[in-house]
């Protein structure tokens, strides 16, 4: 499959208002895409859209609020795309949330909310979409799982059943399009500097004292901008590359979960969970310590020298 080409396609990215999506946003928009992007935040997305019309005024950049947790207001957004654009080249479902706490510390419905967001959404709009893909050539699908797709720590148990969820249904669909000319990516962040943390949700269970002792601890792994990751995820798809991980807070937890599939979590501790004062093994990511801002465009639309996240 030849490289993916940016210049003038049209990608569509869930999450666009913060985080990895904006980054993502700027990094396209750079490269000479049009963009449709979709978030629930209105504000902080129509600062997204009038930063990249600022900077690139021949671009077409198209705002979608919607909230991913409403399956028939996802499937309005999707319809409402689908109609504009019956061509597009590249879908990123980005927009993810998390929830704190053991599987017995959080309602049936807040578990739900997660999988409605990060594992509900992305089937929805890829089903939705799949047909304007296929009717361009050289299109690639993304989805965002997580370095939780690739391990399942205490107390992220609805986090971690939607992230590995996302990577078999992703990892599906590698298979099942390839016949039709789609690439697909299944990406891996580690330790992001993005607002998950902040909007996260704590389960109705959880000692809030012990949580926040655990989300302080977190958040000082957070270290890898979102620009950074973004480029290492558009690398990734021009190469065409399966799976993308991002930082050592990812490869070395991949690494351990595949020398012991069943025992590493004896080895290896990461999050904030209901031992949160509990010390903790930390995972650094090897980024540099001071992150950018989640919701400022890159410094420099130029890629970085490498992958090595």
């Amino acid at each position: 499959m030849r490289r993916f080409d940016y210049h003038r396609a049209t990608a569509v990215v869930t999450g666009a208002a913060s985080g990895i999506g904006a980054a993502l946003a700027y990094g396209l928009a750079a490269r000479g895409s049009d963009l449709v992007l979709l978030d629930r935040d209105a504000e902080r997305l129509a600062t997204v859209v009038s930063t990249i019309g600022a900077a690139y005024p021949d671009r077409r950049v198209e705002p979608v609020v919607v909230d991913l947790a409403d399956a028939t207001a996802t499937a309005g957004a999707a319809e409402q795309i689908l109609v504009r654009h019956p061509r597009i080249r590249l879908l990123v479902n980005n927009a993810g949330v998390a929830l704190g706490g053991r599987f017995d510390q959080v309602t049936l419905d807040e578990f739900q909310w997660v999988v409605d967001i990060n594992f509900r959404a992305v089937v929805q709009l890829t089903h939705a979409l799949l047909p304007a893909l296929k009717a361009e050539p050289g299109s690639h699908l993304v989805n965002v799982s997580s370095l939780f797709g690739l391990i399942a720590p205490s107390g992220q148990a609805a986090y971690s059943a939607t992230k590995f969820a996302v990577r078999g249904f992703t990892e599906a669909l590698r298979h099942e399009l390839a016949t039709d000319g789609v690439g697909v990516t299944s990406v891996h962040p580690g330790g992001i500097a993005t607002r998950i943390i902040e909007n996260a949700r704590v389960g109705s269970e959880v000692n809030r004292d012990d949580y926040e002792v655990g989300r302080r601890q977190f958040h000082r792994l957070l270290r890898i901008p979102p620009a950074r990751a973004a480029e290492v995820i558009l690398r990734g798809v021009a190469r065409r590359r399966p799976r993308v991980l991002i930082g050592w807070s990812a490869k070395l937890p991949d690494l351990v979960a595949r020398i012991a599939p069943g025992s590493y979590g004896r080895l290896l501790r990461v999050g904030p969970n209901q031992n949160a004062g509990t010390p903790t093994r930390r995972v650094t990511t090897g980024a540099a310590p001071t992150p950018q801002p989640a919701d400022q465009p890159p410094a420099s639309p130029s890629p970085p020298a490498d992958d090595r996240g």
